[in-house]
This record gives structure tokens, sequence and C-alpha cells, in this order.
């Protein structure tokens, strides 16, 4: 079993170039399927998630060619096969989005019930809601979500919950049903309107992506196209938290900065100072961060997916913070590890009160889920002495060269598989 193992105390400085956003690559992937002609894809991220996806893809029957690490070309004209097995939605929970593509395209899908990380249920009542009311007979058979319809038919849909992947399936389906589809209460995250972007620039016609209402006027075929994923906006904000904490320099490149408002505020909150340029934003983290409260809330609010990287910041910020996650009910978990390496914390249901200390002390932990494990890597680099991160697949799932990336910026990091390893690693930082 892989890990990494950590040497704490130096400030990270220097550029970070970010990726392909996953959450926009894995939607894309599968809406790629819903022509019969050859779609290209660029700045695909070479994360294991991405891989599966490709694998669940190629796995039904599409065309798939890996030009390099982060570009491919997809063709769905060879698909015969509208069934996703277990194996891949175990392993990734968005491989559900080839329910939307296959609905739309096909009339008909079959995919397992969702897996995916830890951190609480994740319901698809809204995906369901959303196909039936496009004309979808919508059965769970034998642990699987059967989809299918004679004909799809624009309708009128308001969501009783935001959900990013509710939205990003439904719009797949509607983009090929016959007639108008508005779909009301839908997610805004940059990668919704990526997708929305990426099924436009095939041939259909969505508009409102970003707004509280998406529009689609259904058409009846898609075309071929090529097109280049958005940065990914939480790989951003990690290395710019990872600044943070260590009380370093760092300019994460290739970034759009409208989509990191949310970070940038709360950094600014905490005694940073933050520069934006066109496609760049610096972060100088000098002296004792100050203490802050936070929210965890849909786009254009403070992401889920940033909330245990501002956790590790304010566990070493004086004074006392509050975060409130109203998204995952189990996005807490890594505060009984952050614990071990001397954070102060006291966690009340969907509330965690935290005491910021002067430092963190190396400790073994376990990484929870994929953000989570990310965010204690931050803290291992902030902390005295040396830290061991177990179950890092999880941050492989969404990470593209991590450790590398944090070594070009100074930080004391191996990818290690062995107790000879480690001690080894140890003689070489003393």
């Amino acid at each position: 079993m892989e890990q990494y193992i950590i040497k704490g105390g130096n400030p990270l400085v220097g550029e970070v170039e970010i990726g392909g956003a996953k959450n926009a690559a894995l939607a894309i992937l599968a809406a790629a399927i819903m022509t019969n002609e050859t779609v290209h894809i660029e700045n695909l991220p070479d994360v294991n998630d991405v891989n599966v996806m490709l694998e669940a893809i190629s796995g039904i029957g599409a065309m798939v060619q890996r030009i390099d690490r982060h570009t491919v070309k997809i063709n769905g004209g060879t698909i015969r096969d509208f069934n996703i097995e277990y194996d891949y939605i175990k392993k990734i929970r968005a491989s559900y989005y080839l329910l939307g593509a296959l609905l739309g395209k096909y009339r008909r899908a079959e995919v397992a019930l969702p897996g995916g990380c830890n951190i609480g249920s994740r319901p698809i009542d809204q995906h369901l809601k959303g196909f039936r009311a496009l004309g979808a007979d919508v059965d769970i058979e034998h642990g699987k979500i059967v989809a299918e319809a004679e004909n799809l038919r624009g309708t009128h849909l308001y969501f009783d919950v935001v959900s990013v992947g509710a939205t990003i399936n439904v719009m797949m389906a509607a983009a090929m049903a016959d007639g108008l589809t508005i779909m009301e209460n839908v997610a805004k995250e940059p990668h919704v309107v990526d997708v929305a972007n990426f099924l436009n620039s095939m041939g259909a016609n969505i508009r409102g992506a970003g707004t509280d209402v998406i529009r689609i006027r259904g058409v009846k075929t898609l075309h071929k196209s090529e097109y280049s994923i958005i940065p990914d906006q939480i790989e951003a904000g990690t290395f710019m938290f990872a600044a943070a904490a260590t009380k370093g320099d760092v300019t994460v490149m290739n970034v759009i900065p409208k989509h990191l408002d949310a970070t940038i505020s709360k950094l600014i909150d905490m005694g940073c100072e933050v520069e934006e340029f066109d496609d760049a934003v610096r972060v100088v983290s000098k002296g004792r961060l100050r203490s802050t409260q936070v929210k965890t809330l849909p786009y254009p609010g403070y992401p889920t997916d940033m909330q245990p990287q501002i956790g590790v910041a304010l566990a070493l910020a004086k004074g006392t913070s509050t975060i409130t996650e109203s998204i995952f009910e189990n996005r807490f978990k890594y505060l009984d590890e952050l614990a071990r390496m001397g954070a102060v914390i006291k966690v009340e249901g969907n509330s965690a009160t935290i005491e910021g200390v002067e430092r963190f002390s190396g400790a073994r932990v376990s990484a929870p889920d994929l953000r989570a494990g990310a965010a204690l890597c931050i803290a291992g680099l902030a902390a005295d002495g040396i830290t061991i991160v177990d179950d890092i697949v999880y941050i492989q799932r969404g990470y593209e060269r991590f450790e590398e990336k944090l070594r070009s910026l100074g930080g004391i990091i191996e990818k290690v598989s062995s107790e000879k390893e480690i001690q080894k690693f140890k003689l070489k930082v003393g």
C-alpha cells in the first residue's frame, strides 16, 4: 500500500501549473459518447478517476484513443451495450453521468447504483425525478438503475435541492429530448457551465448554465467537436491553502481567478496577501494566520471540496474559528486525524470549533477521502518532524503528480510503499 512521507517545516515557494478540472472532465467524457462522430478533448487531468471513466466508456464499446496524458479522442458510434457495471461505479461515483448520456442518445441505460468517496450520502433521487419528468420509465432492479423511454419530451422541472450531479445528468438527457426543457433551482458550479459549453460545441442548444434557470431546446443529433476542459479550481485552492499553512509564497498558474472568488475571500480574511492576474493567482502568507468563520455552500459560495484544506489552515490560526458543513455530513472525519498532530477541535453535528495552535507535530495519519487526504498532506508540510499519510489512493483519484508539484515548490515529500523506504527517507532527511 502506497503512502506519502513528509518532512514538514519548509515554506512552499514558487509557481505551480494547475491541470484540467476532474469534475468537469468526468461529465464531459460521458457526454462525448452522445455523438457518432469523433470528439477530441484536451486538458484532461491524468488522474485515476478519469482513467476509470475512460475504461467504463471503452467497456460499453465506444472507441477511446489516448493521444497523450492530457488528450483523448472518443467516438460513441460503436456503442452496443447500455449497461455500466458495478465495478466502475464502485470506483467512481461519477460514472452515473453515463445514465443521462445513454438515455439521451439511445433512450436506454442501465447503471449500477453508485459508490465513491466516503463523505456522506449523496442521494440520486433528483436525477431520477428529472429523467421521469422527461418521460423515461426509471426502476431500480438488482442494484441497478434501469431507465428507458420511447420518447423523451421537454419539460418544466424544479429541483428540490441544488445538485450538481442531477443538473448535469438531466441536462445531458434533455439535450436530445423533443422540445424545450426548463430546469430551475439548478447548480451553478463552473463545471456545470463547462459541460453545457461542451454540449453546445457538439450542436446542443443550452442557455443559462451558471444562472438559476437553464433552458434546453432538444436537438436530434450531436456532431464532432474539439474542446479544452477548464482548469481545476479545487486543485488550485489546495495549493493556495498549502501556501497559507506553510507561510509560503505560491503562484497558481493556468486558472480562472473568478472561479476562486470564495477561496480568495477567505484567504484574505485570514491575513494572506492575494494578487490576481489574468490566468494566475499569487498567495503570500507572512506571520500567523487569523481565525475566521466559514460555511460551505453551493457555488458561488465556499466549496465543500475546499473545506478540509481551510480546516488545516484554521487549526494553525490565532484564535477560535468555526466551520459549518452544509453539504456532506461525513466531511469532518479528517479532524480526528488532525487532532493526532496536535490540533484542538470540537465537533458538534455539522459544526466544528477550532482553537488554533502554534504548530502541528508530525504523526501517522490516514486519508479518509480525496480532499481530506490532500489537506492532511498540507498539515504534514506545515508540521514539525515527519508525517506519514496512509490510504493515498484517495488522493491519486483527483490530483495529478501531487507529490511532484509539492516538491517543485520546496516541499519534502515522497511516495513510499514499504517500511524500508520509510527508514531510508528518514535517514536521508535527518
